[in-house]
């Protein structure tokens, strides 16, 4: 077996210009996802039986039938009741709403982490809803929701992949066109792996980038906000 990385070399920057398009799918649907998905999870723990009826209905059916599936449906089934999209539009809207769905329940579990005590004591003192998620749910839910959305991020990144079985022009269906033409199989798909790896890595350093931003404990207040909370003032005219 003669194995030549001179070959892949030569391909690399095709590969890379298709990572591009993958990272720019990965990206626009978990940023869709995350959306929606927080939208649902509020809709999970409301007080309106019927929402979280129809939330959780979708969340069991995205969650229990495969990526791959779903994508297949989009691009495939949806034109039988007239609605046609091109391959990028497809993988978009079946990515998102499968990302929505995880992102949805690992946003529940944030916000149910959060004390119940901790919102009647503010909407008591007048708080609005929004204000309530946006200053004592969301700081609160993000310590525990880092690290499963990051997760969950990872594993997007690679089941963007499954978006070459509808023609999307991505890292994957590149490698394999050039590994197709070349029969350098070995080759190609190394430094497809390889470039998959790193997408990841970079993913992974952000996670620790957001547990440590969000280690409200380990790290203290900042200057700043001991400055606004004037902890910083000497305390003078107490008595010993």
């Amino acid at each position: 077996m003669n194995i030549d990385f001179s070959v892949a070399w030569q391909y690399l920057p095709i590969l890379l210009e298709a990572s591009v398009m993958t990272v720019i799918l990965t990206v626009l649907s978990q940023t869709i996802g995350t959306v929606i998905g927080f939208l649902m999870a509020l809709g999970r723990v409301s007080a309106f039986g019927w929402l979280r009826t129809l939330v959780g209905i979708y969340v069991w059916i995205i969650r229990g039938t495969p990526l791959l599936l779903q994508l297949f449906f989009v691009y495939y089934a949806a034109p039988a009741i007239g609605v046609t999209l091109d391959a990028f539009p497809a993988a978009i809207i079946a990515m998102s709403a499968s990302s929505a769905a995880y992102n949805c329940e690992i946003f529940r579990a944030g916000i149910q982490a959060v004390h119940r005590g901790q919102i009647e004591a503010a909407q008591a003192v007048g708080m609005t809803y929004a204000r309530i998620v946006r200053h004592i749910i969301v700081p609160q839910a993000m310590r525990i929701i880092v690290p499963p959305y990051m997760s969950n991020f990872i594993s997007h990144a690679k089941n963007s992949s499954m978006a070459s079985v509808i023609t999307v022009q991505e890292l994957m269906l590149t490698a394999q066109m050039i590994y197709s033409s070349t029969y350098r199989a070995i080759e190609i798909l190394t430094v497809t792996g390889a470039i998959y790896l790193f997408l990841t890595s970079c993913l992974t350093g952000l996670q620790l980038y957001l547990e440590r931003l969000t280690s409200y404990e380990e790290r203290g207040l900042s200057r700043r906000r001991r400055r606004q909370l004037l902890l910083d003032r000497p305390v003078i005219g107490i008595a010993a």
